[in-house]
């Protein structure tokens, strides 16, 4: 029998064989034989019976008389309840329904797990960036994490919008939290930009890893800012989703993020702003995305000491303009 708390529940109904608790019962009842080989009868179609509310009166009864409730159960009562037939192809319809979203969960929930460590489509365009387009790794701005921004700068030289990686530039890696000492800036960005802030993330808003939107609306939940949805993986696709949100052209937003071959890629590609920050913490990201993380960075620091730049931004020729220092602790 299925029960649930703090709800008044007029039905109440299982799936289990009805004639063993019958067997039980005396065998000089005739009334209660009759209505086991009538059980019987209906028991090999496969068949649900609800039973109503009136049975926890008649369970109150049998505790008074310390009876046992399944030896003693009502059996016209439950002759009487709806039966609710398995073979009904609505019904199956339904059941089927549901199996199939869960194992969907389940599997969107694998495909994360190993997504997140290994982003095939990020190891495709490292070839490209490598081979022949190695300015796109190249962010705009760099700083230790995003308190060193001055969102009113920004918003000064007429960018209209911020977009946020989640893991390790708001939150620690899997985490719904924001890390804690950047949550004033997180505030400051907000009073600036109003609602033209939002999180565009490789987990929490992904078709294939996120696809009933549950991790996304989680975000939005503990940290107030919208998590855009979209089909394609960082740093492949197009910027089309975030224009679409923003209700602008990708030029007048600023990406920021921590990873060069992900965020900084993606954006650099669709015309951002780029700003790279350093991970919040790499205790609890997996191994090899931590030496994939040493690899990327090498490349940018010595690509970098080479002399090679981003692609220039027409809205913010120095980015150094918008960055700030902190004030002494």
């Amino acid at each position: 029998m299925l029960y649930t708390t703090h709800h008044h529940i007029t039905h109440s109904c299982f799936f289990t064989n009805p004639i063993k608790p019958l067997l039980h019962k005396s065998s000089s009842s005739s009334h209660h034989q009759s209505k086991l080989k009538t059980l019987k009868a209906h028991y090999t179609k496969y068949i649900f019976y609800t039973i109503d509310n009136n049975h926890q009166h008649h369970q109150n009864n049998l505790k008074k008389h310390n009876f046992d409730n399944d030896d003693d159960y009502d059996v016209e009562q439950f002759y009487k309840s709806t039966p609710i037939y398995l073979n009904d192809p609505l019904f199956k319809n339904e059941v089927k329904k549901d199996l199939d979203k869960k194992e969907n969960m389940w599997w969107a929930d694998i495909k994360a797990a190993i997504g997140q460590r290994i982003n095939v489509e990020g190891l495709m365009f490292s070839v490209s960036v490598i081979t022949k387009n190695r300015n796109w790794v190249m962010p705009h701005l760099s700083v230790k994490d995003i308190r060193y921004i001055d969102w009113a700068a920004l918003k000064s030289k007429g960018y209209e919008g911020v977009v946020f990686d989640k893991d390790n530039t708001l939150t620690v890696p899997y985490s719904l939290s924001l890390w804690g000492p950047i949550s004033e800036s997180v505030e400051s960005c907000k009073a600036v930009f109003g609602s033209n802030v939002a999180v565009f993330s490789n987990s929490a808003g992904l078709e294939e890893y996120d696809p009933d939107g549950r991790k996304a609306r989680a975000l939005e939940f503990v940290i107030g800012i919208r998590v855009i949805r979209h089909k394609v993986k960082k740093p492949a696709g197009s910027a089309e989703e975030i224009e679409k949100h923003f209700g602008c052209d990708s030029s007048k937003l600023i990406m920021v993020g921590d990873r060069p071959f992900t965020d900084i890629v993606y954006g650099n590609r669709n015309g951002f702003l780029t700003i790279l920050t350093a991970p919040l913490s790499l205790s609890g990201e997996p191994f090899i995305v931590r030496q994939v993380r040493k690899i990327e960075l090498a490349l940018v620091n010595s690509w970098s000491k080479k002399g090679l730049k981003p692609a220039n931004q027409r809205l913010l020729p120095d980015a150094l303009d918008c960055v700030k220092e902190l004030p002494p602790m």
